[in-house]
Parts: structure tokens; C-alpha cells; sequence
């Protein structure tokens, strides 16, 4: 991962990094490894995680249909 400082610009560089690191995802990651989680609760977060995006992807969905 490369940021370019252009013009001795130390804040702007530091927020394209901020925004580049938040959408690879990275602090994320981080905080879900600072503690050890065990097998089964990672797959029970996983799984809460893609009935979350279901849900939300079919109310999208009836929205866009126009059926409430």
C-alpha cells in the first residue's frame, strides 16, 4: 500500500490512508483479532452477518418492487 504526499501535506496524506485502510477493511480485522474467538463463534458471527445482509438485500428488494 503506497500514499503519495504531495506538497508537504502530511493531514491530507494521513486521511487517504485513514480511508484506504477503513475500506480494505483493516481496522476490522483488527478489532475482531484482538481477542481469540473460537471456531464456533466466529462461524454463529458469520452466520448472524449473512442473515443481516439477507434481510436487508430482500427489504431493498420489496422496496424497489414497490411492495411494502
Amino acid at each position: 500500500m503506497q500514499i503519495i504526499v504531495r506538497d508537504n501535506n502530511v493531514d491530507q496524506a494521513l486521511r487517504a490512508l485513514k480511508k484506504k485502510l477503513q475500506r480494505e477493511g483493516v481496522y476490522r480485522e483488527m478489532k475482531l483479532r484482538r481477542h481469540y474467538e473460537k471456531p464456533s463463534e466466529k462461524r454463529a458471527r458469520e452466520r448472524a452477518a449473512a442473515v443481516r445482509r439477507a434481510r436487508k438485500m430482500e427489504r431493498k428488494r420489496m422496496e424497489r418492487d414497490g411492495i411494502k
